[in-house]
């Protein structure tokens, strides 16, 4: 028994060798090589296709505009299969918020585009960054200024003929706006 407590004892100094920094504080990981040798830099091209946010504010909105009868023609294409046909029947997640629903078993309650998302940039961003969910990425902006409008209209946030651009959709107010609290951190964690 003593020599298997020995034996732990050194594993565990041996370890402490190897995880402890310079300075005498813990290292966060082990010494890695520079690489692995696989792979290779990405190019500013590749880095650039990739670095998109966009802000509540409406900064990092391309250029564009999009109109909710172009968004329908695009949504019935390479939306419909995941998320029905009028955005409520899925499978996949509920987009619409159905008002005054007649059948129990349909959630009335279901985190949507109208109830949900705080921001209309956001639903830009979203759609850009991760749809369709078989080819994330692959939509033009052009097709996902469209897709949002239409998005937002399906939710009665905007008219029929209102046109989405960088400008007036971060204009467009959306009920959940207030539900959300900004992080304003600054230099530390200063949460509220």
């Amino acid at each position: 028994m003593a020599a298997v407590c020995l034996l732990f004892s050194i594993s565990l100094t041996s370890l402490q060798s190897l995880t402890t920094a310079k300075n005498g504080g813990q290292a966060d990981t082990l010494h890695y090589p520079k690489s692995f040798g696989f792979g290779r830099t990405a190019t500013l091209k590749e880095i650039a296709l990739l670095d998109t946010d966009v802000r509540p504010d409406g900064k990092g909105l391309p250029a564009g505009s999009g109109k909710v009868s172009e968004g329908k023609l695009v949504y019935a294409a390479k939306c419909s299969g995941c998320h029905g046909a009028t955005g409520v029947e899925g499978p996949n997640d509920q987009l619409v918020t159905i008002k005054n629903p007649t059948d129990p078993k349909v959630k009335a309650r279901n985190k949507t585009i109208g109830n949900y998302w705080p921001y209309g940039t956001t639903v830009f961003d979203y759609i850009k960054r991760a749809m369709p969910f078989n080819q994330p990425g692959s939509l033009t902006d052009q097709e996902v200024y469209n897709l949002t409008a239409f998005l937002l209209h399906e939710n009665g946030l905007i008219k029929a003929d209102d046109i989405i651009n960088a400008k007036t959709l971060p204009k467009v107010v959306m009920p959940a706006r207030d539900f959300f609290v900004p992080d304003d951190r600054r230099d530390g964690p200063e949460i509220r």
